[in-house]
């Protein structure tokens, strides 16, 4: 909001968004899957959790509400929206259902966002529509078993051209809706030998020959975001597939990180919101001793530095959304951006689990148990810590901006 005015900041004015309240239209949409997340979401936590189960009417329930397409322009069915509002998204519907939240970050952003913003006009096309009203579920294949934080480096699924088709052959593990995807963007080696900068993106849909899933994993969080491993084996991929340019793939992967890292912070910051509210209340009802335990100043220690760990993720978040909000096409990857988003996954990642961390503490013994919501918060957390490269990861990016 500008002071003055009362009205929105432009999207690229980075500091009126930081100024640090939403517009009106942007508090409208967070409080929109707010109330989808409480209404619709909430209830399935349970079953998710318990089952690794994930319901398959979430996808085109969240097109209905104009969640899905968000920065996708309307003509292929998008809402023309842009990326700081589909990280209000994922910030509201966390707070609900975390583990939903996570899938809808690999589909909207990792996947759909990633196409939008690379792929040619005929892969827009036909691809686009089906994934903006979540008739397609849409995931991201980039890690393998033996390639983890050197994801790139360490790649050994390859493709090598065969007429008007690519042949991959290798793995990809612990990918995001991987059990449930129609609609896979797969990065694979197209020239073995010049490394990182030989790497190729590709569409792959679940019905192509010698593509499959190997194993649903069984997770210790996000549970009911399930996860596969997934395996290429002599899968004949069309050339029109290929999303950017042979070898270009490289570009692809850096700036979809920099955004990744940038909408999963919002994650954090939904789950530690969440995490706070019930400890919150727990403290004003939970009696011990011939009191409220909100009443003991241990306790309120520990909500008082909740408190500020919540704000201070929020802030950074909101700040990095603007600044992310504005990445070029192809960009992303180097400099300012990459730095930014390193730090602020970092920081809200390590806060989150701060914040579910202490929040268990003041549930006592009613924490420990696993039917607790803010049980499967504190199991969940961790994961934040390592996905979208690690924590030690994140430091690295960091150091070497800074040094350059």
């Amino acid at each position: 909001m500008t002071e003055a005015s009362g009205q929105a900041a432009p999207p690229g004015n980075a500091l009126g968004r930081a100024a640090f309240d939403l517009a009106p239209e942007q508090q409208e949409i967070l409080d929109q899957a707010d109330r989808f997340g409480r209404s619709d979401l909430a209830p399935l936590q349970a079953r998710m959790d318990n089952e690794e189960w994930w319901p398959p009417q979430v996808m085109p329930a969240l097109a209905k509400m104009g969640f899905l397409g968000v920065t996708v322009d309307p003509d292929l069915g998008g809402s023309g929206s842009d990326f700081f509002t589909s990280g209000l998204i994922a910030q509201g519907l966390a707070r609900w259902n975390h583990a939903v939240s996570l899938s809808y970050v690999a589909h909207e952003n990792l996947c759909l966002n990633n196409i939008y913003r690379n792929g040619n006009e005929d892969i827009r096309r036909r691809y686009v529509p089906r994934l903006c009203d979540g008739s397609a579920v849409g995931a991201l294949a980039l890690t393998e078993p033996g390639a983890g934080s050197d994801a790139l480096g360490s790649m050994r699924t390859t493709a090598r051209r065969e007429g008007d088709a690519y042949v991959l052959n290798g793995s990809k593990l612990y990918i995001t809706n991987g059990p449930i995807a129609d609609v896979i963007l797969v990065y694979a080696k197209t020239d073995k030998d010049r490394g990182p900068k030989g790497i190729s993106a590709f569409v792959v849909e679940k019905g192509f020959p010698g593509f499959k899933v190997a194993q649903k994993l069984d997770k210790m969080g996000f549970r009911g975001s399930t996860t596969a491993e997934l395996v290429f084996d002599d899968c004949r991929v069309p050339a029109a597939n290929m999303v950017g340019r042979e070898n270009q793939g490289v570009a692809v992967v850096m700036s979809g990180l920099d955004l990744e890292r940038a909408i999963v912070a919002m994650i954090n910051l939904g789950m530690a919101e969440r995490a706070f509210d019930l400890a919150l209340e727990y403290a004003k009802t939970r009696q011990q001793f011939g009191k409220r335990i909100g009443e003991f100043q241990m306790i309120q220690s520990k909500l008082a530095d909740m408190y500020v760990t919540v704000e201070t993720v929020r802030t950074f978040c909101y700040r990095t959304l603007a600044a992310a909000n504005e990445l070029e096409i192809g960009g992303g990857g180097r400099g300012e951006i990459h730095k930014l988003t390193a730090a602020c996954l970092l920081d809200a990642a390590e806060g989150c689990t701060k914040v579910i961390t202490e929040a268990v503490q003041i549930f006592g013994g009613a924490g420990y148990m696993r039917e607790t919501e803010i049980n499967r918060l504190y199991r969940a957390t961790k994961l934040l810590e390592i996905g979208a490269g690690t924590s030690e990861i994140r430091k690295l990016i960091i150091a070497t901006e800074l040094l350059k």
